[in-house]
């Protein structure tokens, strides 16, 4: 048969881009600030443009108000939440040293392969899924292991904890001189973080959580003493691309080429910063507390379980109990779930019949578990409300035993 030579055949007929409109109330992104839109619609200027470098000077000082710190060293990273932490993780980690991380979610498994990637011994504290890290069991470890860094979840995506005690863990660990490094993708921006006076020495997040910003410029903060170590190593990093020593260059004072930064993702982050910084840190913080409250309390209400105690809910992700239902009334299940409600069916209706996105559990809460973000743009009265609604009337079609006027009056009385 013959083939068509290379470059001859037509071209695909693609057609205008339009995706749906949602409303993103699962673990990210978030609803995206129509400000933060215009933004991303403005003209394009080179990485070393001078206008450029003013706004690279702004972003990096919004990014300090944000992450609560003083570091010279914060910076946007190109690339996804992943990058900021594979940042943090490769630049501190050196061949052969101990990095201890927690087995309580499915990121602290992540700060694990990455520890591994960077050549670091790995070494683990164990926590149940749903539950924060222990000091007493992080100061046990520490006394075993001796780690050089310590890893911890400060938001658990996967599950919806938030680790108290940040203070006592850094503590511990600065006792036995190891670094700290913060995975903060889902609480920057919307629930306490305090990087400077906790004593965190490296912390990281992503853009498309609490900031409401599409992905591609990532927050990362370190201070002098992690920033040291990183300039003092041995051998470089195993990563050009995120090699803090070089990328100094460029977001320091030299602004020396290291890359092409992505100039419109960098104008998306300052503008939500702005956002943020206009709201008030505090502030920000109070609305995530009181929406995702609103949230909890229509939950509650209607007869589910959150995933965690009250003492260590995330306000920014709620983990809800798929509840068990009856199993001669809705749709089949499909098996993927241990319960008689199948919540992949679930998510699918509330997509397909409210444009309203949330997710399933991940790891060891697959099945157990919705994740139902409520970050950023997202975290608003309107999202909320339309939240609870959906969800207990699709629970309902599903066989779900749910009092959805109970859960959407006790909404609706916190809003």
């Amino acid at each position: 048969m013959h083939q068509p030579e290379l470059g001859t055949t037509d071209a695909p007929e693609v057609g205008e881009l339009t995706p749906p409109t949602r409303t993103l109330m699962g673990p990210g992104p978030s609803d995206v600030h129509p400000r933060v839109l215009r933004a991303m619609s403005t003209p394009l200027v080179g990485h070393l443009d001078p206008s450029f470098i003013e706004i690279m000077d702004d972003t990096q000082e919004l990014l300090r108000y944000t992450f609560r710190t003083d570091n010279k060293w914060t910076i946007p990273v190109s690339g996804t939440g992943s990058a900021s932490m594979e940042a943090a993780i490769g630049n501190l980690v050196e061949p052969g040293e101990t990095v201890l991380v927690p087995t309580n979610g499915y990121f602290g498994g992540r700060m694990a392969e990455m520890a591994r990637r960077a050549g670091g011994d790995v070494v683990e504290v164990d926590a149940p899924w749903g539950e924060p890290l222990d000091p007493v069991d992080v100061r046990a470890a520490f006394d075993e292991h001796q780690p050089d860094v310590f890893g911890f979840v400060h938001a658990e995506t996967s599950t919806g904890v938030r680790q108290p005690d940040v203070p006592e863990l850094t503590s511990i660990a600065h006792d036995h001189d190891a670094y700290v490094i913060a995975d903060c993708v889902t609480s920057l921006g919307g629930v306490p973080l305090k990087v400077d006076e906790w004593d965190i020495d490296a912390a990281y997040s992503g853009p498309q959580k609490c900031l409401s910003c599409p992905p591609g410029a990532s927050p990362l903060t370190l201070n002098d003493r992690a920033m040291d170590k990183v300039l003092s190593r041995e051998e470089p990093t195993r990563s050009w691309y995120l090699d803090l020593s070089l990328l100094e260059g460029y977001w320091g004072e030299e602004r020396a080429y290291h890359h092409t930064a992505p100039v419109t993702n960098v104008y998306a982050l300052r503008e939500a910063l702005r956002l943020v910084a206009e709201e008030g840190i505090e502030s920000r913080w109070a609305r995530h507390r009181e929406t995702a409250g609103a949230l909890k309390a229509g939950i509650e209400a209607m007869g589910l379980e959150m995933n965690v105690a009250d003492e260590y809910w995330l306000p920014s992700l709620n983990a809800v109990r798929v509840p068990d239902g009856d199993a001669g009334q809705g749709p089949a299940s499909t098996g993927a779930s241990r319960h008689t409600v199948d919540d992949g069916a679930v998510i699918a209706d509330l997509l397909d019949g409210y444009d309203l996105e949330i997710a399933s559990g991940l790891g060891d809460l697959a099945g157990d578990i919705f994740r139902i973000g409520c970050m950023g743009h997202s975290a608003r009265p309107a999202n909320v409300s339309l939240l609870v609604s959906a969800l207990g009337q699709t629970l309902a079609e599903h066989g779900a035993g749910v009092d959805v006027g109970a859960g959407v009056e006790a909404t609706a009385s916190r809003l």
